[in-house]
């Protein structure tokens, strides 16, 4: 079974989920949107079977504990 979409994509399974996930099991990030950081942290998430999104996740440009 994977544990990423990754995975599963190369797999051929596409109507994968990857299992719940508590926000405290992995990290926020204060990178802003749209950035390279950001968009790194994503990747990882995706490869480690995480969602993309934490609820604690920097959301503007305006400030990073918005």
């Amino acid at each position: 079974m994977p544990i990423s979409v990754i995975e599963a994509v190369r797999m051929g399974i596409w109507d994968f989920e990857p299992d719940d996930q508590e926000a405290s099991d992995f990290e926020a990030t204060s990178a802003m949107p749209g950035t390279d950081q950001k968009l790194v942290v994503m990747a990882e998430r995706v490869q480690q079977g995480l969602p993309l999104w934490h609820p604690g996740d920097r959301r503007s440009c305006d400030a990073p504990d918005e």
